[in-house]
């Protein structure tokens, strides 16, 4: 027998992702994830205890799965290994481009930090309504009758958003979900701003491509060090998939050190957690506050010491469980470098 985590019914595919651990420490039955459903899963723990590597096991199964689109946007580096192997089917996109047109006309003015209510943030966003590419929006801009000062702010902010590098008409889109396998979006060479305008786009573009049903495949988005991106312009729409994604079907997947630096809708709104170690007050607090009732131990008694070690919390079964998360079948990627594997200085 194995626990299907997040499935309150029979049927349908699921994720091999460990197995339980015993009382006693030793591995039980396998345990495996519900991919038929859309889910919002947050994944937590301190740096080195398996966070990043959950977010790849779950990246492998996804991968392997018909009828879903996974994407991983990859702040660090770190999931380049997911295409060393040819039987997982991955595609490593570095300095990715984003589809400006994919981008909803009212999130053009917090992406580029403008008020819809001011005049130049007016202009950005009637810009975004009437053309498909930045050039395009600048050039409504410029013809726009208005205030001097208005097309002008206008103007510069667009320019910004220019400046970043991220923004192609032929980046990733909506079509780009219509395959298999898994999309990873190298973001590591980028700026916080420029990194978080391709968070948001993506997201935006997941969830606009099922409620217009322009694909059929279920997206689900895998973001690691998540708070660096509800702490930036992408916030919008992560929380957008986190309280509205599973009605059209999109899944979101958010993998972070800090949970007390992650809004609280987050832990609220996730329906399979899962907690690798974690030892600041702050962070093993901020799980306390969004215990469900029906876990009757407190975080801190239940917190695993291993590397690998997880405490799940599963709200489609109210239950939780200690697991073990499986091995990846890709090599490990984002490991810090040591002095002692280094050539000579001299």
């Amino acid at each position: 027998m194995s626990f299907v985590l997040g499935r309150d019914h029979t049927g349908g595919p699921v994720a091999d992702i460990g197995v339980y651990r015993a009382l006693d420490g030793s591995d039980g039955a396998p345990v495996t994830l519900d991919f038929d459903r859309p889910h919002a899963v947050t994944v937590v723990g301190k740096r080195g205890y398996g966070k990043s590597h959950t977010l790849a096991v779950l990246a492998e199964e996804l991968a392997t799965t018909p009828g879903l689109a996974p994407v991983v946007v990859d702040p660090m580096g770190a999931f380049e290994p997911l295409a060393a192997q040819d039987e997982i089917a991955a595609t490593v996109t570095t300095d990715p481009t984003v589809d400006p047109a994919a981008l909803d006309p009212a999130s053009w003015c917090p992406l580029v930090g403008l008020s819809p209510e001011s005049g130049a943030g007016s202009l950005v966003w009637n810009a975004a309504r009437a053309a498909d590419t930045l050039a395009g929006m600048t050039d409504h801009v410029d013809l726009a009758d208005a205030p001097a000062a208005d097309v002008r702010a206008a103007r510069n902010h667009l320019a910004m958003a220019q400046a970043w590098d991220v923004f192609d008409p032929d980046g990733f889109g909506a079509a780009d979900l219509g395959g298999g396998g898994v999309t990873v979006l190298d973001c590591s060479g980028l700026d916080s701003g420029p990194m978080n305008a391709v968070a948001r786009v993506v997201a935006e573009t997941c969830y606009r491509a099922r409620v217009d049903e322009r694909v059929e495949r279920l997206p689900w988005l895998l973001v690691d060090e998540a708070h660096a991106f509800f702490d930036g312009i992408a916030a919008e729409a992560l929380e957008t998939l986190l309280t509205r994604g599973r009605a059209p079907g999109v899944s979101l997947v958010v993998a972070t050190q800090r949970p007390s630096a992650v809004p609280d809708v987050c832990l609220s709104q996730t329906d399979v957690l899962l907690a690798h170690r974690l030892t600041s007050e702050e962070d093993v607090a901020a799980l306390e506050s969004a215990r469900p009732t029906y876990v009757d131990r407190s975080f801190a008694a239940r917190m695993p010491t291993d590397v690998g070690g997880a405490v799940v919390v599963d709200d489609a079964t109210e239950t939780a469980h200690a697991v073990r998360i499986r091995d990846r079948r890709t090599p490990r990627g984002g490991e810090s470098p040591r002095a002692s594997e280094a050539g000579p200085t001299d």
